[in-house]
C-alpha cells in the first residue's frame, strides 16, 4: 500500500526493507504450502528417462562493461551447487515441480556466494545470486513441451548484452527465496525428468520422458528492438511458444508468452545501435 503519489512501498526503500519484506512474504508462502494438498516432486534417479523433450545451453560467466567477474565466478559456485540438487528429479504425472522445494535455502552454510540479485530493478550482492540463470533455463526447457506452468514471475530480459545471434528469452525468469517460486505441473500420463549438468563454461539441462510427446514445440521472438525512455533503455519484443502436430509439421497453436518490456541493465553503449528505435 503506497501512503501518497510520491510515497515508496516498504520493499521499495531500500535492500534491507526488502529482505524485511522477501522474509514476511516467504513465511506466508511456507505456511500456504504447509496447508496445501498439492503433490510436491521429491523422487530422483539416476537413471535417465530415454527420451529428451528439450536440450538447453546456457553460458555461465557472462563479460561486458560493468559486469562484475566476481559476482560471475560466484554465481557459477552457486549454479553448481543448486543443479546437483535437480539433478535426476522425477516428476510423476499429478505431480507438481517447486524450485524452492527442490533446492532448499541457498546459505553460506550450504557453500553458496554473493552474486548479482536484482532488487527493484537495480542489481546487488546477495548469498545465492545468480540462480535466475538456472530458474531461466529451466523455463526454457519447459516451455518447448507440455508440462504446465503454475507459478512463473518476471524480470528484465535485459541483464547483459546480447554476444551473438540473438536468444529469444535468454534471461526474464525471477526467483527468490522462498516467496517468488518457480512452479510447474505435470499434467501428462509419463513421467518426465530433469538433467542438469555444469562444465568450466557452461550450463546444460534437458528435460526428458519415456517416449515421445505427439506434439513439438519452438520459441519465437517478434518485433525485436529497443527504445528510450526518459535517461533509460528497454528492450521491446514479443516472445511466442509455437506448438506443431508431430507428424505433419502443422502448427497447432501459438501463445504469447512474454510482452517485453524489459529495462536495459547493461551499459546502454554496447546497444546496437541498428535496433534502437526512437
Amino acid at each position: 500500500m503506497r501512503f501518497g503519489k510520491d510515497r515508496k512501498l516498504f520493499c521499495e526503500i531500500s535492500p534491507t526493507t526488502h529482505m524485511i519484506s522477501e522474509k514476511k512474504e516467504s513465511l506466508k508462502k511456507h505456511i500456504k504450502d504447509m496447508m496445501s494438498k498439492e503433490k510436491i516432486a521429491r523422487n530422483k534417479s539416476r537413471k535417465k528417462l530415454r527420451n529428451v523433450v528439450s536440450a538447453k545451453d546456457s553460458q555461465l560467466i557472462k563479460k561486458g562493461k560493468g559486469i562484475d567477474p566476481v559476482m560471475q565466478e560466484n554465481k557459477a559456485v552457486n549454479i553448481n551447487l543448486a543443479c546437483k540438487k535437480l539433478n535426476g528429479l522425477v516428476i510423476h504425472p499429478g505431480e507438481t515441480f517447486s524450485f524452492w522445494q527442490s533446492i532448499g535455502p541457498t546459505t553460506k552454510r550450504r557453500g553458496y556466494k554473493d552474486g548479482r540479485v536484482l532488487i527493484n530493478g537495480q542489481l546487488y550482492p546477495g548469498i545465492g545470486g545468480g540462480l535466475c540463470n538456472l530458474a531461466n533455463v529451466l523455463h526454457n526447457l519447459v516451455l518447448l513441451s507440455p508440462l504446465d506452468v503454475t507459478e512463473f514471475h518476471e524480470h528484465s530480459d535485459a541483464l547483459a548484452p546480447d554476444h551473438g545471434e540473438r536468444v529469444p528469452f535468454s534471461a526474464g525468469t525471477s526467483v527468490s527465496y522462498y516467496y517468488n517460486d518457480y512452479r510447474f505441473k505435470n499434467n501428462t500420463d509419463m513421467d518426465v525428468q530433469l538433467v542438469f549438468w555444469c562444465d568450466a563454461e557452461e550450463l546444460h539441462g534437458e528435460l526428458r520422458s519415456e517416449r515421445e510427446f505427439p506434439n513439438t514445440y519452438s520459441i519465437s521472438e517478434e518485433d525485436h528492438h529497443f527504445e528510450p525512455e526518459g535517461d533509460e533503455y528497454y528492450r521491446i519484443s514479443k516472445i511466442y511458444k509455437n506448438t506443431f502436430d508431430r507428424q505433419t509439421g502443422e502448427l497447432v497453436n501459438k501463445e504469447l508468452v512474454l510482452d517485453n518490456h524489459s529495462k536495459v541493465l547493461f551499459d546502454h553503449s554496447e546497444i546496437p545501435k541498428e535496433l534502437i528505435r526512437v
